[in-house]
C-alpha cells in the first residue's frame, strides 16, 4: 500500500500539470532499490545529495539499517531524489550523476561516494568535472555518464521525483515515507529501530490472526 500511495502522489503531480507528461525511466524502482519485494516494510527515502543531514544519515545510520533490516529481508528501501535547489546549487548536478550511474548499474556505489565527498564538491562553482572523476571508482563509462547527465530526460526524471515528493508531503530532507506515514529528519538509529520493529510486530500480529 505504501508503494501504491507514493506512486499515486507522483501520478497526481503529472495530472496537475506541474511536470512534463512523459514519465521518467524506472531507475527509482529498479536500480535505486535495496531489499526484496517481499519485505513487509517499504521505505521511500526522499533526499538531497547536498544536504548535510542526508549525508550524516547515509554515512552513519543507513549502513546499520541495511545490515539489520534490509539484508535480513524485513525492509525494502527506495531512494527518491528531492534536491532543494533554493539552498543547494549543486544538488541537481549530484542527483543527475547518481541517476546516470544508476543507468549503468552503479547507483549505490556512486551514492556513497557523492555523500562521502560532499564537502569537496558542494562549494564548487562547477562540480561536473569532479562528479565525472568518480566514474572510474565505481567502474562505469565516463562518456556515457557525461552524455546522460547532459540529457534533458535526466533532469525531467529528477524534477518528476521532486514534485512527487512534495505532493507526498515532504518539505525538508531527508524525509522518509514509511508504510503510508511521513517521518522527516535524520533521526538516530534507535528511532528507526523503534519504527520498524513496531510496524513489523503489528504486521506479524495481523498475519497470525489470519487477517
Amino acid at each position: 500500500m505504501a508503494a501504491r500511495a507514493f506512486t499515486l502522489a507522483l501520478a497526481a503531480a503529472l495530472a496537475a500539470g506541474t511536470v512534463a507528461a512523459q514519465q521518467p525511466s524506472s531507475t527509482a524502482t529498479t536500480t535505486r532499490v535495496k531489499g526484496p519485494t517481499s519485505a513487509p516494510v517499504t521505505v521511500y527515502e526522499m533526499s538531497d545529495f547536498q544536504c548535510p543531514y542526508c549525508r550524516r544519515f547515509a554515512l552513519e545510520t543507513f549502513p546499520t539499517i541495511e545490515k539489520e533490516y534490509i539484508s535480513t529481508g524485513k525492509v525494502r528501501w527506495i531512494f527518491i531524489n528531492f534536491p532543494l535547489t533554493s539552498i543547494h546549487s549543486n544538488a541537481v548536478a549530484a542527483a543527475a550523476t547518481a541517476v546516470c550511474a544508476a543507468r549503468q548499474g552503479a547507483f549505490w556505489p556512486m551514492h556513497d561516494l557523492i555523500y562521502q565527498y560532499q564537502e569537496i564538491w558542494a562549494p564548487l562553482k562547477e562540480p561536473g568535472p569532479f562528479f565525472v572523476s568518480l566514474a572510474d571508482s565505481v567502474g562505469i563509462s565516463k562518456p556515457k555518464l557525461v552524455e546522460c547527465v547532459k540529457s534533458s530526460s535526466t533532469e525531467d526524471e529528477i524534477r518528476y521525483e521532486a514534485v512527487g515528493a512534495e505532493r507526498a508531503g515532504a518539505t525538508s530532507t531527508p524525509t522518509f515515507y514509511i508504510e503510508g506515514g511521513l517521518m522527516p529528519g535524520a533521526h538516530p538509529l534507535p528511532v528507526f529501530r523503534q519504527v520498524f520493529d513496531s510496524i513489523l510486530a503489528s504486521k506479524s500480529g495481523r498475519k497470525s490472526q489470519g487477517e
